[in-house]
């Protein structure tokens, strides 16, 4: 299966199914369908330690991306892990006036586009470039009806 979902603690509050189905969507959008991915839908507590541990950074984040190591053999095609927590999706769609779906939908292409190689941290046009392909895939979702705004 090209994208693997778990669900863990607060994880368990927001549909595998449909987290499945978008991602194999945006993969296809970045023409990266083969693409082999896991998105671990956890709560605050657990991406706070994967922050803490992997980023230096000791609070609850709302997505973390993990690539794939490098020299893998060429017929995998393991992109990576996403980790999204759906309790700080829950608090930042309720301040922003979105949906949760919504949310986590905004969470999950962008932890996509991470594993792809990109990174708004790195400068301010590496996050012009990231937040116009995160809209580009968000569009082409909507274009095909797989989501709604």
């Amino acid at each position: 299966m090209p994208v693997e979902v778990v669900r863990r603690d607060g994880g368990k509050k927001f549909a595998a199914r449909r987290t499945r189905a978008i991602a194999v969507a945006a993969l296809a959008a970045l023409k990266n369908s083969g693409a082999e991915l896991s998105v671990a839908l956890v709560g605050n507590r657990e991406i706070q330690k994967l922050n803490s541990q992997y980023r230096q950074k000791d609070y609850a984040t709302d997505v973390l991306s993990f690539p794939a190591a490098e020299g893998l053999p060429p017929a995998v095609r393991l992109l990576g892990d996403v980790v999204i927590s759906v309790d700080k999706a829950k608090e930042q769609a309720l301040e922003r006036g979105r949906t949760l779906d919504h949310e986590m939908i905004t969470l999950l292409i962008h932890g996509i586009v991470h594993l792809h190689g990109y990174d708004h941290e790195r400068s301010a046009k590496e996050a012009r470039v990231m937040s116009r392909l995160e809209k580009k895939i968000y569009r082409a979702l909507c274009d095909q009806g797989i989501i709604k705004v």
